[in-house]
C-alpha cells in the first residue's frame, strides 16, 4: 500500500493585483495569517514543526531565515506560504485535503491585502539578494549540505514535494534515482512559469532552467547514514522523525493551479514505482536537459516522445488500479495537446488580463 502527501508552495498577491513577495511583505504579516488558521494535535507526529517553531500548523510561511552571531533567529524574510498535508493512504484522500486547506487560507485572507496566486517563479524579479552578507555562524550553518547551500534559490520559485512512501517501493534509493534521470521528461507536465522581470521570458518554466541541476529533483529519507549517496544535489537524507523513513519526494514539478492535477501526477509517480522496464537511473539531474525542456515543453518532439513512454510504462505497471488508471488517462489527455499551465497563463497575459500580478502593456 503506498501513502502520499503533498507540500503545495502558494505566491501571494496584493488585493490590487501587484505581486506580493519578500521586497512588498514582511514575516509579521503573513504569519498573522498562520496564526488565524487552525491547529489540529493530530497533524503530529507526522508533520515537521522545525528548529524555529515556524512550521506549527499545515500552513506555515516560507522564507529565507536570518541569524545573529549566536544562532538565534533575528527575521526571516517571506517568499509565500507553503500548504502541507497530513500522509494519507490514497490519492483522492490527498487531493481532498490539499483542496480543503486551501480554502481555508483563501477564507482566511478574504479581509485582508492579500491573496493566492500559483506561479512557479517570481514574475516580477529574477533575484533574491541576501543582504547583510551572511556572518560566519550562518556561512556555517549553510554547508552543512547542498541544499542549505543553495536555499536562497527558492526564494524566487514555488513548486510542490509530491510524496510516496511504503512496502511496495521496495528500494526507495534506486527509486529515486529513477525520478531523478527521468525528471526532463516528467517535469514538463507540470510547467507554470512563463515570467520573469516583468513579462515572458521565451520558455515555459523559469523555475526549472534556474534550479534543476543545483537544487535535487528527487530525495528519500533513509533511517541513519546507512546507505547515504554523497552527491551535490542531495539524493538523501536522514529522516528527522519516524514519519518519514522511506519517504521518496519528487521535488521537480511546478507549482500546480489545480490540485487535481497533483492527484495526476501521483498517480503517474505511483506507476513510476510499480515499473520494472525502465533502466534509466542517475543519482544527480542532468542540468543541460532541464535548461532545454523548460524552454521547449512538450512542443519538442522527442521530449513529447519520452514523456509519452513514461506514461505508457506508468499504465502498464497500473494495471488493476482503476482509479488510478483513469487520473493517469486524464494526464494523457493533456499531453496529447500538448499542454502545461504555463500555456493558460501566457494566454490569459496576451489577451491583457492582469495575470500573477504582470500585465501586458499594449501600444496606445
Amino acid at each position: 500500500m503506498f501513502r502520499y502527501g503533498i507540500e503545495h508552495e502558494v505566491a501571494l498577491l496584493r488585493a490590487d493585483g501587484r505581486f506580493a513577495d519578500f521586497t512588498d511583505v514582511v514575516f509579521g504579516e503573513v504569519q498573522s495569517v498562520v496564526d488565524g488558521l487552525p491547529e489540529d494535535a493530530a497533524d503530529y507526529p507526522g508533520l515537521r514543526i522545525g528548529d524555529q517553531g515556524i512550521k506549527r500548523k499545515r500552513w506555515y510561511v516560507e522564507g529565507y531565515e536570518r541569524f545573529d552571531d549566536d544562532g538565534e533567529l533575528v527575521r526571516c524574510d517571506p517568499k509565500g506560504l507553503e500548504i502541507r498535508t497530513r500522509i494519507h493512504d490514497s490519492v483522492e484522500d490527498t487531493v481532498a485535503a490539499l483542496r480543503a486547506d486551501q480554502q481555508l487560507l483563501d477564507a482566511a485572507l478574504a479581509d485582508r491585502d492579500l491573496r493566492t496566486c500559483v506561479v512557479a517563479f517570481n514574475p516580477v524579479r529574477s533575484d533574491y539578494a541576501i543582504e547583510p552578507p551572511l556572518n560566519p555562524w550562518e556561512e556555517k550553518h549553510r554547508q552543512g549540505s547542498p541544499e542549505e547551500r543553495t536555499a536562497h534559490l527558492h526564494m524566487l520559485t514555488y513548486g510542490p514535494d509530491l510524496n510516496l512512501s511504503g512496502d511496495e517501493i521496495a528500494d526507495p534509493v534506486d527509486y529515486a534515482r529513477k525520478l531523478t534521470h527521468y525528471s526532463p521528461w516528467l517535469v514538463p507536465l507540470s510547467f507554470s512559469s512563463p515570467f520573469r522581470d516583468g513579462g515572458p521570458w521565451g520558455g515555459l518554466s523559469a523555475r526549472t532552467h534556474l534550479r534543476t541541476g543545483a537544487r535535487p529533483a528527487a530525495l528519500v529519507f533513509l533511517a541513519s547514514e546507512v546507505g547515504h549517496v554523497p552527491s551535490d544535489p542531495s539524493l538523501t537524507q536522514v529522516a528527522r522523525l519516524p514519519a518519514e523513513v522511506g519517504r521518496v519526494e519528487f521535488k521537480a514539478f511546478d507549482a500546480c493551479p489545480d490540485p487535481e492535477l497533483y492527484g495526476e501526477l501521483l498517480s503517474l509517480l505511483t506507476g513510476l514505482a510499480l515499473d520494472d522496464s525502465l533502466p534509466g537511473r542517475r543519482t544527480t539531474p542532468d542540468a543541460d536537459a532541464h535548461r532545454h525542456v523548460a524552454g521547449a515543453g512538450l512542443a519538442d518532439d522527442d521530449v513529447h516522445a519520452g514523456t509519452g513512454a513514461l506514461l505508457d510504462a506508468a499504465a502498464c505497471a497500473l494495471a488493476g488500479r482503476p482509479a488510478d488508471l483513469d487520473r493517469l488517462a486524464a494526464l494523457r489527455e493533456r499531453w496529447a495537446r500538448r499542454w502545461c499551465p504555463a500555456l493558460d497563463l501566457l494566454a490569459r497575459w496576451e489577451a491583457g488580463e492582469p495575470v500573477v500580478g504582470v500585465r501586458r502593456t499594449r501600444p496606445a
